[in-house]
């Protein structure tokens, strides 16, 4: 089944007094990239993020961004510690007292001091907040997963309308090619003739000819591997293992195949028939340059 690599998906949960919110943004990528945004107390559970998403996904850029908060703001909670303030406060009376100074002693200078003012720590993670996580996560990933197998359900439809054209003008150009090789025939002897002013003429070279200009100008083989190589693809956009390096390694043959189909043939229509084909082509590798 193809994948488009573009997508886009987005979860809300809870745990707690806490929001989970989950994003999650791809787009095409050689390999697959994974770029994660945290808050700082989610770092140390980076990595098994990452493998959760490498998991379900092969290819791609991949931004996710996950952010925490309060469902009641009014709850969000800051420690006070009075014991500390009480003691800064005697210990700067102190000061103030014995060294004759002047100023009062107001609550920015207390808030200065790290330990009076402090929110809880979440240093350690607990297991179940890390799975309720892992939930969103998932969804998110579902729902950008989901979008990607319906953008690559459209451009599989489109890649076989193609590669059905593309068929078309093989087998134009299989048609095509032994009658190549009689109307060369027919030309030679005609130029012989004018040239030779109507004597007889040695049908023995003639033959000789027409062989040697049959075997340079052959596409027999081409055509075969181009069809074959066209099999395959079809084959592929219908598997459960569709990959866009594969498809992009069928399209590099078969260009090539189509190359040596216009560089051995000589015949305008065939030429003609073998730019048609590398348009499909070219519109195919663009296709194929965002399937997963």
């Amino acid at each position: 089944m193809i994948k488009s690599m573009t997508g886009y998906g987005k979860s809300e949960t809870t745990w707690q007094e806490k929001k989970i919110i989950v994003e999650m943004k791809s787009v095409n990528h050689r390999f697959l990239e994974l770029s994660l945004r945290l808050p700082s107390v989610l770092f140390s559970a980076e990595a098994e993020f990452k493998k959760k998403i490498s998991e379900r996904c092969r290819r791609g850029r991949i931004e996710t961004s996950i952010r925490l908060e309060e469902k009641n703001k009014s709850s969000s909670k800051v420690n006070f510690n009075s014991e500390a303030a009480r003691g800064y406060i005697d210990a700067l009376s102190r000061i103030k007292n014995e060294f004759n100074l002047s100023g009062e002693i107001s609550l920015e200078i207390l808030a200065s001091f790290r330990d009076v003012f402090s929110v809880p720590d979440e240093s350690q993670l607990s297991r179940e907040f890390i799975d309720a996580i892992n939930v969103g996560l998932a969804e998110a990933l579902t729902m950008m997963i989901n979008m990607r197998k319906a953008e690559g359900a459209v451009m599989c439809e489109d890649m076989r309308a193609r590669l059905l054209a593309i068929e078309g003008i093989v087998a134009e150009i299989k048609t095509r090619a032994p009658q190549v090789v009689v109307e060369y025939q027919k030309r030679l002897t005609e130029r012989v003739r004018e040239l030779t002013g109507g004597f007889q003429l040695d049908e023995n070279r003639m033959v000789q000819e027409v062989a040697i200009m049959a075997e340079r100008s052959d596409i027999t083989e081409e055509v075969v591997r181009l069809q074959s190589h066209m099999k395959q693809f079809a084959a592929l956009l219908g598997s459960e293992e569709a990959e866009g390096r594969k498809i992009d390694f069928l399209l590099q043959e078969m260009n090539r195949e189509i190359n040596t189909i216009g560089s051995k043939s000589g015949d305008v229509n065939i030429a003609r028939q073998v730019i048609e084909v590398k348009s499909e082509m070219g519109k195919l590798r663009e296709q194929a340059q965002n399937i997963e």
